[in-house]
């Protein structure tokens, strides 16, 4: 029994590590998409996009961003 809500706590974690990386990249994404539409077009969008991206790979580690944070 204790072993098994282990793996469901496991589980559970694992699934709030995916949704957290997929939304903090999703949202830096969109804000360099944003930003570079208004102020640069269409090549803006896409480049700042791509930028937002990886700065969200970055930003979505939990240890990274409270680093970034202090």
């Amino acid at each position: 029994m204790a072993q098994e809500k282990r793996r469901l706590a496991g589980r559970l974690l694992w699934l709030l590590e995916i949704v957290w990386t997929v939304s903090i990249m999703s949202m830096a994404t969109a804000v360099g998409a944003y930003f570079g539409w208004q102020n640069h077009g269409l090549d803006g969008a896409l480049a700042l996009g791509f930028v937002g991206l990886v700065a969200g790979m970055f930003l979505s580690l939990p240890l990274l961003l409270l680093q970034v944070l202090n």
